[in-house]
């Protein structure tokens, strides 16, 4: 009898240390999932998870990585609760939250909750030197590779050719995998593409470095604002020409994209939300220097494409810092009851 008193009460010690560690200060446990651990989602829940346990005693929260399959898998686990956040493209969440695309046969998730944005996954158009274009426009009957059937990557090709007023029909289209489109430029079977990703990439550094120049085409104009205020997942970003020395272009190129977003859920507790929002806040120019795609990175920048409501404890760092100024307001509470 005395065993199976010493047993069952070690027992429950070892249970008790999921949530409370062995030293008696309460401990809880979040994971963030990510993607593949060759992207820059492994790295961006890395970062992110590495901040927050610097800060343990602070904030009493262990946050784990996981490396997952990307967007929909996140979305999909964070809303199980088999996951407290993930990382997201904007794109994905705005589907995900409105039941569209993976989503239309369950109807809109609206447990779904925005915390912020982080790095810009731009749209980025690559063009021979030779080819001439300069502009979107400048694509009308030209060779251009628009991505693979199915992806996304297709679909932002498609937006910003009809924000620019053209359509598929005047183009000699391919329809390739981004990643296959830098050697077919350098081979010469096509004169541009199309490339949704974020910033460095190497397969951008491989088509600047080939043995045919290349001039990366700045995506704006009119048009293309529009798009942004009709499809509120897309956000303007820059791509830095530091970033590719060997490309023509003598300044920043200047684009738009989807965001890489962090999501949660209307469950998870708010002080966690609170706590890791903060803390990425707060040491922002400590977080920028862990990628260089987080050189881009501002506090209004990362409150820009989002499209599900944000969570209370993120809306309540942002009312205290000041940052509810640069907020939509359909993306609070009060604006999503309306």
């Amino acid at each position: 009898m005395k065993l199976k008193v010493i047993l069952a009460v070690g027992a429950l010690l070892l249970a008790s240390c999921g949530l409370v560690s062995c030293g008696g200060d309460r401990v809880t446990f979040v994971t963030i999932g990510t993607g593949g651990v060759t992207g820059l989602y492994y790295p961006t829940g890395g970062a992110i998870a590495r901040m927050v346990n610097q800060q343990r005693d602070r904030y009493g929260i262990k946050m784990t990585v996981e490396s997952t399959a990307g967007s929909v898998y996140n979305i999909n686990a964070v809303l199980s609760g088999d996951l407290e956040f993930g990382v997201a493209q904007s794109d994905r969440q705005y589907q995900a939250y409105h039941g569209l695309a993976e989503w239309a046969g369950q109807g809109p998730r609206k447990e779904l909750r925005s915390v912020l944005s982080i790095h810009p996954e731009s749209i980025t158009l690559i063009a021979a030197l030779g080819s001439g274009i300069e502009e979107v426009a400048g694509l009308r009957g030209k060779r251009v590779n628009l991505g693979n059937p199915g992806s996304g990557q297709l679909q932002n090709s498609r937006d910003v050719l009809g924000a620019a007023g053209l359509s598929e029909d005047d183009l000699a289209a391919e329809y390739v995998k981004a990643v296959e489109a830098p050697a077919l430029l350098n081979d010469g079977r096509i004169d541009a593409f199309f490339y949704t990703v974020g910033h460095p990439n190497g397969n951008i550094k491989e088509a600047t470095a080939g043995r045919i120049k290349v001039f990366i085409v700045p995506i704006r104009g009119a048009g293309i604002e529009a798009m942004v205020r009709e499809l509120p997942y897309y956000a303007p970003s820059i791509i830095p020409a530091s970033f590719y020395p060997q490309a023509a272009n003598t300044g920043d190129i200047g684009t738009v994209g989807v965001k890489a977003t962090l999501v949660t859920s209307a469950a998870v507790d708010a002080g966690i939300v609170y706590s890791i929002t903060r803390e990425i806040f707060e040491r922002l120019d400590d977080f920028k220097t862990l990628h260089p795609a987080y050189q881009v990175l501002t506090p209004e920048s990362m409150l820009q494409g989002l499209s599900a409501p944000l969570h209370p404890g993120a809306m309540r760092y942002y009312r205290e810092s000041g940052l509810d100024a640069f907020i939509d307001p359909e993306l609070t509470a009060a604006g999503h009851a309306r």
